[in-house]
């Protein structure tokens, strides 16, 4: 599970979130991995997973509360299912995962 760091149109959707994730951080987006992206509001995130047969886009939108999003857009963080889980509850599940940082020369 990976946390994409930084503001991420939530506009786009499967195909362009999944090019960014190709492109600028060289993860295999089919390796049973889940890739979250949070906007520039900090109450809402996609999440984007492939199941074996096709992708699942997701959107939670909190009605009470805002995120803690870490903000460095060159970044992707890993999180194990607990650190999901307190994301999902709304609440700061970094305090010190692994980093991914983008390719010299990629952007979204």
């Amino acid at each position: 599970m990976y946390i994409v760091c930084g503001n991420t149109d939530l506009r786009k959707g499967i195909d362009t979130l999944a090019i960014l994730i190709a492109d600028n951080f060289g993860l295999d987006l089919y390796d049973d991995s889940l890739f979250l992206f949070c906007g520039r509001r900090n109450d809402r995130f996609k999440a984007l997973y492939w199941d074996g047969e096709g992708f699942i886009l997701l959107y939670k939108r909190f009605d009470n509360g805002r995120l803690t999003w870490p903000r460095n857009s060159e970044e992707v963080k890993e999180l194990d299912s607990q650190q999901l889980n307190l994301l999902l509850k709304g609440l700061n599940p970094l305090p010190q995962p692994k980093v991914h940082r983008a390719k010299k020369g990629s952007f979204y």
